[in-house]
């Protein structure tokens, strides 16, 4: 049997069910007390975050650009909307959500997703690693505990009963697949330590800690706001940067699904999907999100390759909300903290170490850079921003030392300028100072069979040259010229005038005077 698409939907016969169960229970454990924390942290009520992990999990794993992939109530995009919050309350955080939403889904349409290829290999390093510290470092925040109001590290025998409880997590995580890999280690150690916790009556911190998770179904609900040009002067700037985080950050998560699994995902459909499913929040009292990368990580670990964990997790959530709120309230989260750190643990590109003295300098700085930011600002779209833009400067750089001319006069007693390396705006100084305007002969040719045109720096260095060889009577003539640099060339008319002799070659004649 075959794999089939029927419209949105594909189907398998090499779907897992068992480990696709399996994985979207374990997956649900752990982004419960994580959406609680993200919607509290914002001062949302807490069943906003449940909402949240609910309808993102449910319409991306459906409709989503990749399966495998695992969306909630991310930090992410949460913190984004806090100010928002603050100054004018829930119900312009909801349409805020939805106007991000409808972004989103226009990222997608035009399809811009693609972009997120762009990002260099040294970036994902630094990306994936300082991800990894943060997911760790996070679940150190579960050995604190409020005293008189504020933060305190947690002592005595409670913090031995929770360091003991997290280190048979990880202890479990790390030998049950030695035994036996027909179940999630995760789910396993979770399912282990909640039952130990349980029979011995173990006093420790758990789920019902952070916040309940009773409540029902999610109600339809029209954001209660002013519809007015105001109204979106407030909202827009949140919703902008919402919808740009939340892109990043799940196709940044697409990218490393793809490379984890070999397998190659549509990040234009993962655009709408989320686009979509924020819509959906901002009408369904959810708080909105994006792909979590820590729970697509556990999603992965725990044999995962389809949709239907996705939407297990998703169900599973409903569930716990609607039923099962004073069960899944006693989960210790001393489980979660283990499963979490072993997720932060397989995470790091623990291979980046044994190539980094392999890997150029400037790559090593682009990755440590990428790494120091999403460790300290927690902002992995920022992080990567600026990874590229470094690595988009240090490649500008390298190419532009690269630019090159030889030159020799023919028969005729013509100079030919046979340019190597590509003329671009950081290229043109070195370009210009090629030529030997006052002692050239008055026929001078550039030759561009190994070179080309690529932006306005270029045609704009083109036209210095070929003015200052005019103002001595001496006539320059561009040869071999590709087909877009002549297109750039022919929509600058006006601005620069060039001779472009007719090439064989190209099959193009352009002769001006």
């Amino acid at each position: 049997m075959q794999t089939k698409t029927f419209g949105l939907f594909d189907f398998s016969q090499k779907v897992n069910y068992k480990n696709e169960i399996l994985a979207g229970l374990t997956v649900a454990m752990t982004m419960i007390p994580e959406s609680l924390s993200f919607a509290i942290l914002a001062g949302f009520p807490p069943l906003v975050g449940l909402y949240a992990a609910f309808i993102m999990g449910l319409v991306t794993a459906i409709f989503g650009g990749r399966p495998g992939l695992v969306s909630g109530g991310a930090g992410a995009t949460v913190i984004t909307l806090i100010a928002l919050m603050q100054a004018q309350g829930i119900e312009y955080v909801f349409a805020a959500v939805a106007l991000g939403g409808v972004m989103q889904i226009l990222v997608g349409l035009f399809k811009l997703g693609k972009f997120i290829r762009l990002v260099p290999q040294p970036v994902m390093y630094g990306f994936v690693n300082g991800l990894a510290v943060v997911i760790f470092m996070s679940q150190l925040g579960q050995f604190k505990t409020m005293i008189n109001g504020e933060e305190a590290w947690l002592t005595g025998p409670t913090l031995y009963t929770m360091a003991g409880l997290v280190a048979l997590t990880i202890a479990i995580v790390i030998g049950f697949p030695k035994i036996t890999k027909a179940l999630p280690a995760s789910l396993v150690a979770i399912i282990v330590v909640f039952a130990i916790v349980l029979g011995f009556g173990i006093e420790t911190k758990t789920v019902q800690d952070i916040a309940s998770v009773q409540g029902g179904f999610p109600p339809f609900h029209i954001p209660n706001i002013p519809i007015n040009f105001e109204t979106l002067q407030i909202i827009l700037p949140y919703s902008l940067i919402m919808a740009a985080v939340g892109l990043t950050e799940g196709l940044l998560t697409l990218n490393l699904v793809d490379e984890i699994t070999g397998t190659k995902g549509n990040s234009n459909r993962e655009c709408i999907a989320q686009g979509s499913a924020n819509i959906a929040n901002g009408f369904f009292f959810g708080m909105g999100g994006c792909p979590m990368i820590a729970q697509t990580l556990v999603n992965l670990s725990a044999g995962s390759r389809a949709r239907l964990s996705g939407i297990i997790a998703a169900i599973t959530i409903l569930i716990i909300i609607l039923f099962g709120a004073s069960v899944i309230g006693k989960l210790p989260m001393a489980a979660l903290v283990g499963v979490m750190m072993m997720v932060a643990i397989g995470t790091f590109e623990w291979a980046s170490f044994r190539i980094i003295n392999k890997m150029p300098k400037q790559d090593i700085f682009t990755g440590i850079v990428v790494a120091i930011i999403t460790i300290v600002l927690h902002n992995l779209a920022l992080a990567v921003l600026i990874g590229v833009i470094i690595s988009a400067l240090v490649f500008a750089w390298e190419s532009a030392k690269h630019i090159r001319a030889k030159m020799y006069v023919d028969a005729d007693g013509v100079k030919h300028y046979n340019i190597l390396g590509p003329l671009f705006f950081g290229s043109t100084t070195t370009f210009l100072e090629t030529f030997d305007v006052a002692n050239d002969p008055e026929q001078i040719v550039i030759d561009f069979t190994e070179s080309r045109i690529t932006d306005m720096s270029a045609i704009e260095a083109l036209n210095n040259i070929t003015r200052k060889y005019s103002a001595v009577g001496k006539t320059v003539t561009l040869t071999h010229l590709s087909a877009d640099s002549r297109q750039l060339l022919k929509n600058a008319e006006g601005v620069i005038v060039v001779n472009i002799a007719e090439d064989p070659t190209y099959k193009v004649a352009t002769d001006r005077a």
